[in-house]
């Protein structure tokens, strides 16, 4: 597909740098009428990559039942009945994706039209430990976000096995029912080590994009993008190790509750309840894109660490938040103190001195000295990181840092990181610098992610990768002029075949701002439209749709 994508060299914009093509498909057939599903799974079930299945209402997998999905198979949420698809315990999944032929969740809404919490989302319900003691009457916890029937998880199995995520996508998904009762992008409550987790990426998730109760779940390669609330979310004796994490927000979009990179408690009210939350991360990237206005004020900070958590991290980078680290409370402090509790070889860049590592008032630990001692890196800007532009683009970004980044050295995998689990790279963050040769080099990311799920077509059954060759060369040469623009603009183009086309513009968090033509024929040959001139100072796309192609180009208005 053929698309114009433009360098972005002004310091109003919020993302630059030269780019590849954008993710979305050239031509969005007529979707077929999808599988309808809804109720209880209660025997072995396939779902097939040639055909597309639609979520009505909770959807329940019975513990005895196995779901496999095959890769490149589209399962949308719908947006009316808030569809979920639930791992009950005693159930699995078995999607097993490819980087080729990645499995998406995603919304059911059409292009341009999608938003954070179209659907529930996806949960797996296991038997491993987790420390909320059963209310009076019931077998065990049961899990919130509104579920009908209710739904029960935790036991005594570390090693209870859920099934496989394996390149899987999950989009636009997460619902805030009432406070604290929340369906997440991926909801993990009592998962077991025997689960297999990798290669997974919660975009624009209405909630926080991972959320662990419990459990002892492992998991490798994870992408969360333009989410709400917070990134990884850690509670009630989650105990798993997670290595090469992606996180990246779009830095007007914030959860009014507060938003966080990593958020950490042993249980709501901080008791001593065991098993105690004490999960290991390491060579996670955490970024907020640069604002080209305000940040969020719903922005918080990049660790909040708080009732008696002893989460650990190592090996990461955090960037964008107004606050490093909050150690919050003395039941942390002192998990901190004894060990329990260690950030090492981290690097947090660009924060005020006062604000990189701070506790609650009034008490006296020094937060700031437990980094220092541990070899973390208090990088005073982000440009100190030496990172590309494109490592903060919101709609098509590329993630190893430059070859000469700090980033590219300094890691370390001691205590806790020392696990066999961990793979013992000398890099901070989650991507190898470029350039770097031998294992775990190379952009994990690459091929199977998409990073621009508002403007995909998925209406074509097994097409997820957004990469197919173009089946139609009706539309050519889109690009607008002048761009950047401070006045008058125009979207150009030629149609090798007349046809009725629609004209649109798209905010960077996908919004729909203008319509310039709604299904209006147009001749062949050479197109010009007068963009509109009210635009406020920004980064938008302009798309095209005809009867054969939908492209998109990138335009900069600056005031």
């Amino acid at each position: 597909m053929k698309k114009t994508v433009l360098s972005l060299a002004l310091a109003a914009a919020a993302v630059t740098g030269t780019l590849s093509p954008l993710r979305a498909q050239t031509t969005c057939p007529v979707a077929p009428a999808p599988v309808e599903v809804s109720g209880s799974i209660t025997s072995n079930t396939t779902w097939t990559a040639d055909r597309v299945y639609l979520l009505k209402g909770f959807v329940f997998v019975e513990s005895g039942a196995t779901l496999t999905i095959q890769p490149g198979t589209i399962i949308k949420g719908d947006k009316a009945s808030k569809g979920t698809l639930t791992i009950k315990q005693g159930a699995k999944i078995e999607a097993r994706g490819t980087a080729d032929r990645p499995i998406v969740f995603t919304s059911n809404q059409a292009p341009g039209e999608r938003d954070r919490g179209d659907w529930g989302g996806l949960i797996l319900a296991g038997k491993a430990p987790q420390n909320i003691p059963a209310a009076p009457g019931q077998p065990l916890p049961k899990l919130e976000g509104g579920l009908t029937p209710d739904t029960y998880f935790g036991g005594t199995d570390p090693n209870d096995n859920s099934g496989a995520l394996q390149y899987v996508r999950i989009e636009f998904p997460g619902i805030a029912f009432t406070t604290d009762n929340e369906i997440n992008g991926l909801t993990l409550a009592g998962v077991g080590a025997g689960t297999t987790l990798d290669h997974i990426q919660v975009s624009y998730s209405g909630d926080d994009s991972f959320e662990w109760f419990g459990g002892t779940v492992n998991a490798k390669y994870l992408v969360a993008f333009r989410g709400t609330d917070d990134e990884w979310d850690t509670d009630n004796g989650f105990a798993g190790k997670v290595q090469f994490g992606l996180s990246l927000r779009d830095p007007n979009i914030a959860d009014v509750s507060g938003s966080n990179a990593f958020e950490s408690d042993n249980d709501a009210n901080g008791t001593s309840n065991s098993p105690q939350t004490a999960a290991v991360f390491s060579n996670i990237s955490n970024f907020i894109a640069p604002a080209s206005g305000t940040l969020s004020a719903n922005f918080k900070r990049a660790m909040h660490i708080r009732r008696n958590s002893a989460l650990s991290i190592y090996n990461s980078v955090v960037a964008g938040y107004p606050v490093g680290l909050l150690l919050d409370g003395a039941a942390a402090e002192g998990n901190a103190a004894s060990g329990a509790l260690q950030l090492r070889n981290n690097v947090f860049a660009g924060f005020a001195d006062a604000r990189v590592a701070t506790v609650v008032t009034g008490s006296t630990y020094d937060a700031k000295k437990l980094l220092t001692d541990n070899g973390n890196d208090l990088t005073s800007t982000v440009a100190d990181l030496n990172l590309a532009t494109e490592n903060f683009n919101l709609t098509n970004p590329f993630f190893q840092p430059k070859a000469t980044s700090k980033l590219g050295a300094g890691a370390g995998f001691t205590g806790k990181a020392a696990d066999a689990f961990f793979d013992k790279v000398s890099y901070r963050g989650a991507f190898a610098p470029e350039g770097a040769t031998g294992s775990n080099t190379g952009n994990w990311a690459a091929g199977w992610t998409n990073f621009n799920p508002q403007l995909t077509c998925y209406n074509a059954p097994g097409v997820t990768t957004g990469t197919a060759k173009a089946t139609s060369d009706q539309l050519q040469q889109l690009a607008v002029a002048p761009n950047p623009s401070n006045g008058p603009a125009e979207l150009r183009f030629s149609l090798r075949r007349g046809g009725p086309a629609t004209v649109q513009v798209f905010d960077l968090t996908g919004r729909p701002v203008a319509t310039v033509l709604a299904g209006a024929p147009l001749p062949s040959g050479d197109q010009a439209l007068r963009l509109p001139e009210t635009l406020r100072a920004g980064v938008y796309l302009a798309t095209v749709t005809t009867g054969e192609t939908s492209q998109s180009v990138r335009f900069v208005v600056v005031k």
